[in-house]
């Protein structure tokens, strides 16, 4: 770990970040020179914000770069930088390839749906009616 002059452990900024469709967070943190993303997950609290957060099996990344350990190193062995941003990944509900075939057919159904609703208004001869003609009654 690296001190600064006083003997202190030198700090760095992170942050720590998380999503759901109702919520966002980012957490700002001053972590020691040479903690991992995986620490830096666990000291950010962010576990007690959000249900299903779980820092032991969830996905992490750096900026959108998967820490997966084959391209990237994993979430405890990647040593964080200044700024760097941890993101914690949600897992994939659905797959996006059959999200968007699903989004497909239901637009496709829509249209179907609002072709056969509708209905070409026939043409209709304005035809007025002819006034009464009032006969006189002679006698």
């Amino acid at each position: 770990m690296t001190e600064d002059i006083d003997g202190e452990a030198a700090l760095i900024k992170v942050e720590v970040a998380y999503a759901t469709p109702q919520k966002q967070l980012i957490i700002t943190l001053d972590v020691p020179v040479g903690t991992t993303a995986y620490e830096a997950v666990v000291l950010s609290n962010i576990v007690d914000e959000f249900d299903g957060i779980n820092p032991e099996s969830d996905a992490m990344g750096i900026f959108s770069k998967v820490l997966d350990g084959k391209t990237m190193p994993s979430p405890r062995e990647y040593q964080l930088l200044a700024r760097d941003r941890v993101e914690v990944y949600r897992p994939l509900i659905i797959d996006p390839k059959q999200a968007r075939l699903n989004r497909a057919s239901a637009k496709a159904a829509a249209s179907e749906n609002q072709k056969k609703a509708k209905i070409k208004p026939s043409v209709k001869l304005a035809v007025k009616p002819k006034p009464e003609t009032k006969k006189k009654i002679t006698e």
